[in-house]
């Protein structure tokens, strides 16, 4: 079963403090990035994995998807979600990633945002979602870049430029990783991005755009606080497609 830190009471709070959880979309940064991978939304049928705040599933909705299913882990961000975000269209359903069990063809569109680091059997994830999706469909998601989830954050040291750089540690030694970010113990999964890109491809997808996600002059300018984003890249965009070969089992 997945962690659900989300629901403890220190975490849920440092969360409802972020600028993405306060503003929603316009709060994240590298939502331009993500808005030009996806598809024509309308029409779309839709599922959120990890819908958090469900701000992403009330966009998708309000730019004409027919549908979201909209699946969290955390009784807490759901009931966020319903509260603030809420439309007939939307469905929220609490839900472990880790045992995703969804109709065979049902969805044209999977979106994921910064969810899927936490998920231990990803491979197994993502045959669930190819076997959801109709011939075609699209998956796009975020996730924390396997560098900046290897790096020695938040502790850092001085470059030769008397910058800032968080050096790499084992970064070929996949699995759990433990680190302090809002509360203690937050268990995530690091696998390198190769087996990320290798997962996808032998779960049957076809990898249709990869984005090592950084702040741009613009972001720097308007959120002077992702100036230390620049040392590595902070999270991986990635676009990828339902393929008409059958996934490796």
């Amino acid at each position: 079963m997945t962690q659900n830190i989300y629901d403890t009471d220190t975490f849920f709070e440092g969360y409802s403090q972020l600028p993405r959880s306060q503003r929603g979309l316009a709060g994240a940064p590298e939502w331009p990035a993500i808005r030009a991978l996806l598809p024509d939304i309308r029409g779309q049928q839709v599922v959120d994995l990890g819908c958090g705040y469900g701000w992403f599933s009330h966009w998708a909705v309000e730019h004409g998807a027919a549908s979201v299913l909209g699946l969290d882990i955390s009784e807490k961000m759901l009931a966020r979600a319903t509260s603030i975000n809420a439309d007939s269209r939307i469905d929220y359903q609490r839900c472990d990633l880790e045992r995703l069990a969804l109709p065979s063809g049902r969805f044209t569109l999977a979106y994921s945002s910064l969810a899927l680091h936490y998920i231990r059997d990803l491979g197994g994830l993502l045959r669930s979602v190819r076997e959801a999706l109709q011939p075609g469909g699209r998956l796009v998601f975020s996730i924390e870049h396997p560098i900046y989830m290897a790096s020695l954050h938040p502790d850092w040291v001085n470059d030769d430029q008397g910058g800032r750089s968080w050096p790499v540690d084992h970064y070929q030694v996949e699995g759990q990783r433990t680190t302090d970010w809002l509360s203690a113990g937050v268990i995530k999964q690091h696998r390198t991005l190769g087996t990320l890109v290798n997962l996808l491809i032998d779960s049957g997808f076809r990898l249709d755009r990869l984005i090592e996600w950084g702040p741009s002059a613009q972001d720097l300018a308007t959120h002077p606080a992702l100036a230390d984003e620049i040392h590595r890249p902070m999270m991986l965009i990635v676009a990828a497609s339902r393929d008409s070969v059958q996934p490796i089992t």
